[in-house]
């Protein structure tokens, strides 16, 4: 129990002496300094005596008001505790540096009428002053308080849309996997049921292909670099399918390979740039992958481009493209678009836009 006590005893005066701060020490001290400069033309005491008992009550103001700072009650708010000790120390202070002058005197005290007056200047002087000071630090307390709480509440807020953002990332890359596969596989089972000699060749490019893929199915984001092995792996398959109709090119600055990127965000639009584009065209077409960054360094600009049958101006975004979009808002922010241009005298680019300085970490 005394051990208790004791430790309880060895925090209290810890946390009273943190909360006795260099900047608190000097602010008394340049008041104390302010107040002996003001009473002194009332004074026939030297000024080094004046301000000697000037910084003294300053002292014990500072130590009442920061012992007064660790008072916890819930029936009696700590502010008003710290202005009602700061009021009452005020002139016990100057009493006590008074009585330090006489050797304990109180008789010489109360019968000089010179240091009556000079106890009552410093005392009056010295509440005054204490208690604008107390509620000014209170103030700025309770200001810095409030600025701490809008602070927590910011990153909190922060915090929670992250999370938000970073559930529906891994929501609509969930819906994007299956979307993105089973078309793969459809395309094989017309091989097969066609009876086509590319079936068993397709089927060994796809076999590798998902190889390469499926460690990465369940990231959400990986480098454009390794999207990009993706893509080609993709197209070759295609281009295995449909040999003679399908060509493809990608050409995309060195410079943007260690970008972060949302996975099979590039292999959405090269899917249904094959699949919607250059598929139903008689004579196929040509596909035509780029990537540059702005003169500003930071906008990104990625296109997927056919010469295939084109779309239409008011043609609906399908699953695919409206799950792309929400995943490039949550991974990029709102600012990142996706955008879809005609291409004379037919096909279509689509373009990825976003600034990487955006990029979710």
């Amino acid at each position: 129990m005394n051990l208790r006590a004791t430790t309880a005893s060895s925090s209290l005066l810890a946390r009273w002496a943190a909360a006795i701060t260099p900047r608190r020490i000097v602010t008394v001290l340049v008041l104390s300094v302010l107040g002996a400069v003001l009473l002194a033309p009332r004074f026939v005491t030297p000024f080094p005596v004046v301000l000697g008992r000037t910084v003294f009550v300053g002292m014990m103001l500072l130590l009442t008001f920061a012992g007064a700072e660790l008072w916890s009650h819930r029936w009696l708010p700590r502010w008003l505790v710290q202005v009602v000790a700061v009021a009452v120390v005020a002139p016990l202070a100057t009493f006590l540096a008074y009585l330090f002058r006489v050797d304990g005197d109180l008789a010489e005290l109360l019968g000089h009428s010179g240091l009556i007056s000079g106890f009552f200047s410093i005392s009056m002087t010295a509440l005054a002053l204490g208690i604008i000071v107390t509620l000014g630090a209170l103030v700025r307390a309770r200001e810095e308080q409030a600025r701490a709480a809008s602070l927590q509440l910011a990153l909190e807020r922060e915090t929670f849309e992250r999370q938000a953002a970073d559930a529906r990332l891994a929501l609509l890359h969930a819906q994007i996997e299956p979307h993105f596969l089973f078309n793969t596989l459809a395309n094989v089972q017309a091989l097969v049921e066609s009876k086509s000699d590319r079936a068993a060749p397709v089927l060994r490019h796809l076999i590798a292909y998902l190889r390469a893929a499926m460690p990465r199915l369940n990231d959400t984001a990986t480098t454009l670099e390794n999207e990009l092995q993706l893509v080609r792996a993709y197209l070759e398959l295609m281009r295995l399918r449909m040999p003679d109709r399908l060509q493809f090119e990608i050409d995309v600055a060195p410079g943007l390979a260690g970008l972060r990127f949302p996975t099979m965000a590039l292999l959405t639009l090269v899917e249904n740039a094959v699949r919607h584009g250059i598929d139903p065209s008689e004579e196929g077409g040509r596909i035509v992958l780029a990537g540059r960054v702005a003169e500003d360094g930071e906008t990104v600009t990625l296109s997927v481009a056919d010469t295939g049958v084109g779309i239409a101006d008011d043609a609906p975004d399908g699953v695919g493209l409206a799950n792309l979009r929400s995943r490039l808002h949550a991974f990029f922010g709102a600012g990142a678009r996706l955008e879809l241009h005609a291409v004379a005298p037919h096909g279509v680019r689509a373009e990825i836009v976003f600034r990487r300085a955006q990029s979710r970490p």
